[in-house]
């Protein structure tokens, strides 16, 4: 029984990629940096000491850092039994985004620049805007600014509770972000007010519209709720995903692993929020899942909760939480099953800034007859799609390299 599962740790680079110079990103390292903010004592709280993942490195994760910056991060060394093949991939994509990531580590890469709204301030063109509004019956709208998600609610929240306006906010991605609260403003008000902005962006080439809302009463615990919901483009090829579907194989999303494909090629969705509720849903899938099978979820906390609120304690938390329970799926996984880890950006807590950060992603892969050593350095993320379409007998990827024997 051949089944894939795909563990993506949002924003979990290691190392710069030999192009972060054009981004602004030379030197970062995600993984690199929390382990020395570990082992120097900067990062205990809720945790002490130099950070401790032994299952992640038993997978080959401090070698494939190793690989990537040229030295072991800081706690980890060549002192480990090794039971699995890891390599660090560089982005073909020209973008540092969730969509790129994931759609070129399905075999898709985006060769196209995305659209942005550059201007830090008055970033949305009001011929933009204005459609929005007349459609959505608003007399206007809060925000129109690059802003934190939660910086925004602090400085924004009691205003659009009080003039049930919604806030427009952007990043450095390719972005359209609308928050507004769950109750005041209501759910599936604010789903279909992204709805109407994702119609109206189609000149604008925007990856994603995201929904954010969030609940409290005041600045003081206002907080972004688990139905954040994203409204991406559609990938302009077929993914693995799509090939396995479409050849009667199972696709299982697992958290937002469908928003970010625009629900292509997946044939189950499970909604989970947070790390355990997204491992738990994980492990009840795969234990669930039969023959050609792909099981793939995204632990975006890593992302949205450390990495973009520089927190590195809280990154180093849940990393270490994350690595308590990988033993729990290696357990129940059969001789055929591939296993494999690998993030889609990097998004470095020790950064100026709150954006992501152009760096390699890890490449950890378990079972399918794979040897325990290196993969080297993979010229694209494609290399993943490209291998999943090779381990299923599939018709080849139009891009990337595999690293697994079609069988």
């Amino acid at each position: 029984m051949k089944r894939t599962i795909i563990m993506m740790l949002d924003s979990f680079g290691v190392g710069a990629a030999g192009d972060a110079a054009a981004f602004g990103d030379t030197g970062s390292d995600t993984f690199g940096h929390i382990a020395q903010a570990c082992a120097n004592g900067e990062a205990n709280d809720g945790r002490e000491g130099p950070l401790k993942l032994p299952n992640l490195a038993r997978l080959g994760l401090g070698h494939a850092a190793m690989e990537s910056t040229g030295a072991f991060a800081a706690g980890f060394d060549d002192k480990v039994e090794l039971i699995g093949a890891y390599g660090h991939a560089q982005e073909l994509s020209t973008g540092k985004d969730t969509p790129s990531g994931h759609w070129e580590m399905a075999g898709v890469p985006v060769l196209f620049d995305w659209g942005y709204f550059s201007d830090l301030t008055e970033s949305f063109p009001s011929a933009l805007t204005d459609k929005i509004l007349a459609r959505a019956g608003l007399s206007g709208f809060l925000g129109n600014c690059h802003a934190s998600g939660t910086t925004i609610l602090e400085q924004l929240g009691e205003e659009h509770m009080r003039s049930g306006l919604p806030i427009f906010y952007t990043s450095a991605d390719s972005v359209f972000q609308i928050a507004c609260h769950e109750q005041s403003f209501g759910l599936d008000n604010l789903y279909r007010l992204c709805e109407i902005a994702r119609e109206e962006l189609a000149p604008y080439n925007i990856g994603r519209v995201i929904a954010r809302p969030f609940d409290g009463t005041g600045p003081a615990d206002f907080a972004r709720t688990g139905n954040r919901r994203d409204y991406s483009l559609t990938p302009p090829a077929k993914t693995v995903l799509d090939k396995l579907s479409d050849a009667g194989g199972e696709v299982v999303s697992v958290g937002k692993i469908a928003d970010i494909y625009a629900h292509c090629g997946i044939t189950k969705k499970v909604k989970a929020n947070g790390l355990e509720a997204l491992f738990d849903a994980t492990l009840e899938q795969v234990k669930l899942a039969g023959d050609r099978t792909i099981v793939f979820t995204n632990f975006v906390d890593f992302d949205s909760h450390y990495g973009h609120r520089r927190d590195v304690a809280g990154y180093a938390r849940a990393l270490e939480y994350f690595d308590s329970r990988l033993p729990e799926i290696l357990a129940i996984l059969g001789k055929e099953d591939l296993l494999l880890l690998t993030a889609d950006h990097g998004c470095d807590p020790t950064w100026p800034g709150t954006d992501h950060t152009r760096e390699h992603v890890p490449v950890l892969a378990y079972g399918a007859g794979l040897a325990a050593g290196s993969l080297g350095l993979r010229q694209s993320f494609a290399d993943m799609g490209q291998s999943i379409a090779s381990y299923f007998g599939l018709e080849p990827m139009e891009y990337g390299e595999s690293f697994i024997a079609g069988r």
